[in-house]
């Protein structure tokens, strides 16, 4: 069974809303083995949402709307879905019954416009709406299903997992979805690309696709199957040749992040780390202590963005940076030697550079970062040149520290 998904409302248009429902409809659906093929976001425009609730009754098995049951003139999908259909809309009492007793607990009365919700299209099955107002729709028109959910992610989310996912699942021939993601650090997408696509072009089943994150490249698996058992056997034997393709580069099989992978290590290991951070601002941190039980390996750090407390509060040598200038090697060694020392911890990271947009020169331009990692045995500094604005040049110097550090302790 192919779905499609089209989110209603003219906010999702806008920087300030997103389609989350979309995700979750996503994951559930798959989860029974249903690929959706399209999304779609349209606006409250009654002309526009027809025409594309016509393509997708043209080209899917399951159309889901979500939006658009409010009591207000711009709620427009019960209508447009009743035109499209070419059912005539009919007030159902017992749902009127219920907006008004909903309403009078809350101690309002029902108004004129309250009396849309309780208009259902002819043949159509009303879903319960146990959070809200606005009941659910169900109609099935030749070969398509289609449901009418309302916007509210908490009303949307009870209803689907109440009314719709017990009906949908034994329509989807039992067929079974699973998905596998592996996380690669330290290789670019292109070179991803050239070591796995030997691999993957073989195969329809699973399906590969390979995606370039912050800092981070994804390989997406996607595999059918007529089992969980046999969906999670297609996943293995295509993810194996590809982990074992692109070795060490893979962190995570498993959903993990870079810094939860770095935290297992450090308490598997015994370990613990602080930081002193320059250019990152505290990013670094911030990513580790995002991981539950972060306290167990993480002992603290210094966001030292001036010189003076480069001296004061790690010990890099006034000296040095006069010398050398804050961001370079040396200093790099200092600050994650000074914070390790200080802090007590088996290992230091210290991270200085020019994130930009300014303060770059022809001899250190903006994106010049060094890393430096220190532990009892010797401390590592690297240099690296990343592109980018601002925000991309901090994000990609925090991954490049994390990676240092999953690499250290778990060697």
């Amino acid at each position: 069974m192919d779905a499609e998904i089209i989110a209603v409302g003219s906010e999702l248009l806008t920087p300030f809303r997103q389609d989350t429902n979309s995700l979750y409809l996503t994951g559930k659906l798959n989860s029974l083995g249903i690929e959706v093929r399209f999304k779609t976001v349209v606006g409250d425009d009654r002309e526009r949402l027809a025409a594309t609730l016509r393509a997708a009754l043209g080209r899917s098995q399951l159309v889901i709307l979500t939006g658009g049951l409010g009591p207000t003139e711009d709620d427009l999908s019960r209508e447009v879905a009743a035109e499209v259909l070419e059912r005539p809309l009919l007030e159902v009492e017992e749902i009127r019954r219920r907006i008004e007793e909903r309403l009078a607990r809350l101690g309002r009365t029902m108004s004129a416009n309250n009396l849309r919700q309780a208009m259902v299209p002819e043949g159509a099955e009303w879903l319960t709406n146990d959070r809200g107002t606005a009941p659910g729709l169900w109609m099935e028109q030749q070969r398509t299903i289609v449901i009418l959910l309302p916007g509210p992610p908490g009303e949307l989310e009870a209803m689907f997992e109440a009314t719709c996912l017990p009906r949908l699942e034994p329509r989807s021939g039992g067929w079974r979805l699973r998905t596998r993601v592996y996380k690669v650090v330290g290789l670019p997408e292109s070179e991803v690309d050239h070591r796995i696509a030997p691999l993957y072009k073989p195969y329809t089943n699973p399906a590969t696709t390979i995606l370039s994150a912050l800092g981070t490249i994804e390989v997406h698996l996607r595999a059918h199957g007529s089992s969980d058992q046999q969906a999670v056997a297609l996943l293995s034997e295509l993810g194996d040749k590809i982990e074992f393709a692109l070795g060490d580069h893979v962190f995570s099989s498993r959903g993990e992040t870079l810094e939860e992978v770095v935290g297992m290590y450090l308490v598997m290991k015994q370990k613990t780390v602080a930081v002193a951070e320059s250019c990152t601002g505290g990013l670094v941190a911030e990513r580790l202590t995002r991981v539950p039980g972060s306290s167990g390996f993480f002992l603290g750090g210094v966001v030292c963005y001036s010189n003076e407390v480069k001296t004061r509060f790690v010990g890099v040598p006034a000296e040095m940076i006069a010398t050398h200038g804050a961001v370079s090697t040396p200093v790099a060694q200092a600050l994650a030697e000074g914070i390790r020392r200080r802090a007590g911890a088996s290992l230091g990271l210290g991270i200085t550079g020019i994130a930009g947009p300014s303060g770059g020169t022809a001899e250190k331009p903006v994106g010049l970062v060094f890393i430096a990692l220190a532990d009892d045995r010797s401390t590592e500094v690297r240099q690296f040149r990343f592109p980018g604005e601002r925000e991309r040049v901090r994000m990609w110097s925090s991954v490049a520290a994390l990676e240092m550090t999953r690499r250290r302790v778990r060697d």
